[in-house]
């Protein structure tokens, strides 16, 4: 029997498998043979498309950013002036970017496995550097700007995945108490620590977006006033 003619795939098919897999096994279980095989096909096939692992992470990478609206956050009120409109549009691009990589598991290691230089993270750098111009930076003012605040928006959302992906101690329910394997106490003696120790509430609400947008206004009021 003659064999059919090989099925033909579109890259969106091919990236939505790969994030399938991504989400079911993480990270380290994306590569070009195992998405080939969730999707019926041979690697040889698949090279056809991305011709390495890289090549897939950053079609990956450049699916994820696409769905950024960045345009859109700007547009609502992109004729007003001041620092105040621009800081407000620059918050909206970190909570948009926190809550598309928090939608997906193990996006974070995604964007941190290679350089962000596709044209939907470019797309995503030149609408943070056009923001921080409008404020009154220099060019190059605004690019360090723009890395701050990119640095501060991923560094945030990987302490929190690093925080929600570790599973409760089950010798102790104290998150001040740290246990071996045999469960006995490492430290305990919170005491030693007084000013850790009256802003347990706060850290308890670090994770938040309050907390997020926090920094980021913090950040802004920093580097634009």
């Amino acid at each position: 029997m003659r064999p059919g003619p090989r099925r033909s795939l579109t890259h969106a098919e091919i990236l939505d498998a790969a994030f399938d897999l991504l989400e079911a096994k993480g990270f380290a279980a994306v590569s070009v043979r195992g998405v080939a095989g969730s999707l019926g096909i041979t690697p040889t096939a698949l090279y056809t498309y991305y011709p390495s692992k890289n090549a897939l992470l950053r079609g990956m990478v450049e699916h994820l950013l696409a769905r950024l609206d960045v345009e859109g956050l700007v547009a609502s009120d992109e004729a007003a002036g001041g620092v105040a409109a621009v800081r407000a549009r620059l918050v909206r691009i970190a909570l948009s970017l926190r809550e598309r990589l928090a939608g997906h598991a193990g996006a974070l290691g995604l964007i941190m496995s290679g350089p962000l230089d596709g044209p939907n993270a470019m797309r995503l750098n030149e609408t943070i550097l056009e923001q921080f111009c409008k404020a009154g930076l220099t060019l190059d003012d605004a690019a360090r700007a723009a890395y701050a605040l990119q640095v501060y928006a991923l560094g945030s959302i990987a302490l929190e995945s690093a925080e929600v992906d570790v599973e409760p101690d089950a010798a102790t329910s104290d998150p001040m108490i740290v246990t071996d394997a045999s469960g006995a106490a490492l430290w305990t003696d919170l005491a030693s620590f007084p000013l850790s120790e009256r802003t347990t509430a706060v850290v308890a609400e670090r994770n938040s977006t309050a907390q997020f947008v926090w920094g980021v206004e913090r950040l802004l009021a920093g580097l634009i006033g």
